[in-house]
């Protein structure tokens, strides 16, 4: 298990991942909401973010389960 701090993680936003797999930002928070993708994380009162390294995570897992 990983020990960052929020500062030495990388996040990204609802607008980076629907950039990343081309689908709505709409569809990003609906796989999130339904257990289909890692769940966002609350920074502040208006940032939430999602860790870059679940979301590798998921994605490798994703992967591995097609293979």
């Amino acid at each position: 298990m990983h020990n960052e701090t929020q500062a030495e993680t990388l996040w990204l936003s609802d607008k980076d991942l629907a950039t990343r797999y081309g689908v709505s930002r709409v569809s990003i928070w609906r796989w999130s909401r339904s257990g289909q993708f890692p769940p966002p994380r609350k920074l502040s009162a208006r940032i939430t973010r999602w860790s870059a390294a679940e979301v590798d995570a998921h994605d490798q897992r994703k992967l591995g389960a097609e293979a």
